[in-house]
């Protein structure tokens, strides 16, 4: 990003309309003693900025960019469309989203819009030109920030203009109406179309809709989104062609497909709440930090938004304990954010997130929460070195939204979990301190030694091609139960799940025959090579020129293949997993997979509630228990109190 010094971003959302002029000094000085160097403002000031249509009032907006260009704060500048103001529901009642079940859904919360409204999008695009024409010049700003939070509330909008341009979406991506019956099978159960003004939307139906027309249009509702955000990229680029956009993505999202969004973005940014009440959420944020530098090919992302405590959604908003906001942010910058931001500056008086924590609390300064906020400016003012620089990563691990959308969906052959299957095999990766890339399917795999594919259930032709290159290069491949079911139309690869009768399939040496889930996941062990417990999932697999080296012992598929690898002369080793591996069995199989692949661990045996990451030539070594932890790394000894974190040389 531009039009700044070598250093870690700090800041977050301000919101001085909510405020009297009087308190907008005080906020600078505060800032400047928190080493704040940045700051998002205007997210929701629409309704402050375009109190009636066409008639903008910038006086306060000019004031406050001014106040911050003084006080040597940068900003990023929001473009105020996430929340349109009452006078457009009021106008345009035909601009509110309307749900699954038909409901008009009401003004009075925020991204009361359907994507596909003319009326929002002629007005937001509006007030965008206006805005970028203003401040395109401004030297306080460093960066755009588009909308808000894309689709967090409203992903899907069934009103009649949604419908009309989903017939237009789908009349591009099949060109007759005869591609769409084949792609859809519309023969079963007399769905067969003669014209695309009979295609509707997915909206209630008596039963199960047809499954590829509700994966499209989910792929066709991240679109519509990503056509509104791209819309206003474009307005704000024509006038300040040299300042980064981006819009802030919400971890893994299932509704919106952030491959298809993130070439779009000049900086990944991301907004991230770790539950401090679950005892797995550092693994859910370590997954969402290595996403989203992955998105950006590797390139330094932004933390857009996190709470220094409390949020205010959760049943009950448990705050973050000493030490764990420092700890989430450093977690952040080690897997590559070169800035932590957070909701909000100035904790709200009054509105729906007046009991979401804050920078600056309601109860002022002298508080534990603006304490921690000062001395962590403090502390990443000090890691100026590591902005820019590299996350290496040896392991890639394939992530897909299509397979997520169409493993979930109804109709399948048991209720998956496709986030929890990827994180399962993320936290035995976690475990041993190995750093992790996510990876589209379909993608060059080429920098990496080992790739793991779970629950790959929608592979394109390219995919299966992808895949199955992996051991012919000598790396080495690990692939999943629920994988290479379906191609990208939801259809069945006939002649065995793997790809069907394809290159997947010969690279592993096995078919899978029949799914045969557990009922109520009733653990089961596997005996052989590698031995312990599994649950949720068998399945009959045949060999055809792999090594058993686990088996099942027990119920359906008993004495049947459970886990295999194929090592062919000159290539790597290929691994089939029929099952889902416990937290013991999975650590064998990390370890075998780092063996085989030629991977190095910081730590030779599992350790759990740890985390180690390397960035710039500096190693974070992170506690997340509540007690302290003694641990070795390349023989060197670290001592790390609860929710402690230290740097050192790699």
């Amino acid at each position: 990003m531009s039009r700044t010094t070598r250093r870690i971003r700090y800041g977050g959302d301000y919101n001085p309309e909510q405020w009297p002029v009087l308190v907008w000094d005080e906020d600078v000085r505060l800032m400047q003693q928190a080493h704040v160097t940045t700051v998002t403002v205007a997210v929701f000031a629409w309704a402050q900025l375009e109190p009636v249509p066409g008639r903008y009032e910038f006086g306060w907006l000019d004031d406050v960019l001014d106040r911050m260009n003084r006080g040597g704060i940068r900003v990023i500048l929001a473009t105020a469309t996430a929340s349109p103001p009452a006078w457009l529901a009021h106008r345009h009642p035909e601009s509110l989203p309307v749900s699954i079940d038909g409901v008009r859904l009401a003004f009075g919360s925020r991204q009361q819009f359907s994507p596909s409204s003319t009326a929002y999008r002629h007005h937001a695009m509006r007030l965008v030109s206006e805005l970028a024409a203003r401040y395109a010049e401004h030297p306080a700003i460093e960066a755009w920030h588009v909308g808000n939070e894309y689709g967090n509330h409203v992903t899907r909008s069934y009103d009649p203009e949604s419908e009309a341009a989903f017939r237009i979406w789908l009349q591009n991506r099949y060109g007759d109406i005869d591609a769409l019956n084949a792609a859809w099978g519309t023969a079963f159960w007399s769905q067969t179309y003669q014209t695309f003004a009979e295609v509707g939307v997915p909206s209630a139906a008596p039963m199960i809709r047809n499954p590829t027309q509700v994966l499209d249009f989910d792929r066709f509702s991240s679109d519509a989104l990503l056509e509104l955000y791209r819309a206003e990229a474009d307005i704000i680029r024509s006038h300040t062609p040299d300042i980064p956009i981006t819009t802030n993505f919400m971890s893994f999202f299932k509704d919106v497909d952030y491959w298809s969004w993130a070439p779009h973005v000049d900086v990944v940014s991301d907004d991230l709440y770790p539950d401090p009440a679950d005892p797995r959420s550092h693994v859910v944020s370590a997954a969402t930090r290595d996403l989203m530098r992955s998105l950006g090919a590797g390139k330094s992302w932004l933390l857009m938004e996190q709470a220094t405590s409390a949020v205010n959604w959760r049943p009950p908003n448990v705050p973050l304990t000493d030490g764990r906001h420092r700890l989430n942010s450093l977690q952040a910058v080690a897997r590559g954010a070169d800035g932590i931001l957070h909701f909000q500056w100035r904790q709200s008086a009054a509105g729906a997130e007046k009991f979401h924590s804050a920078m600056l609390p309601h109860a002022g300064e002298d508080t534990r929460i603006h304490r921690g906020v000062r001395a962590l400016g403090a502390e990443l003012s000090r890691l100026g070195d590591l902005v820019g620089a590299d996350v290496p990563a040896r392991v890639a691990l394939c992530f897909d939204w299509d397979s997520w959308r169409a493993v979930e969906q109804d109709g399948t052959p048991a209720v998956v979990d496709y986030l929890d299957t990827v994180l399962r095999f993320y936290e035995g990766f976690l475990r041993r301190g190995v750093t992790v890339d996510f990876l589209h399917p379909e993608a060059d795999s080429t920098a990496y030694s080992l790739v793991v594919a779970p629950a790959a259930h929608v592979l394109s032709d390219d995919a299966v091609c992808a895949l199955a290159s992996v051991p012919a290069r000598g790396a080495t491949l690990v692939v999943t139960y629920l994988s290479g079911v379906v191609d990208k139309h939801l259809r069945i690869r006939l002649g065995g799940y793997l790809g069907g009768e394809g290159a997947l399939r010969s690279a592993l040496g096995v078919k899978v025959e029949e799914f045969a889930p557990v009922a109520d996941s009733a653990p089961f062990d596997v005996t052989g090579d590698y031995a312990g417990e599994s649950d949720f999932w068998q399945e009959l697999i045949r060999v055809d020129d792999a090594q058993v080296v686990s088996s099942f012992a027990s119920g359906f598929a008993a004495n049947s293949p459970a886990i295999t690898v194929k090592r062919d002369p000159g290539a790597g080793a290929a691994w089939y997993v029929g099952t889902r591996p416990s937290t013991a069995l999975m650590d064998q199989l990390i370890g075998a997979w780092l063996a085989d692949s030629g991977v190095p661990a910081a730590f030779d045996h599992a350790v759990a509630q740890v985390e180690t990451v390397v960035r710039g030539g500096q190693r974070l070594i992170a506690n997340h228990s509540t007690t302290a932890v003694d641990l070795e790394i390349g023989g060197r000894r670290f001592d790390l109190p609860a929710y402690g974190a230290i740097w050192t040389e790699a």
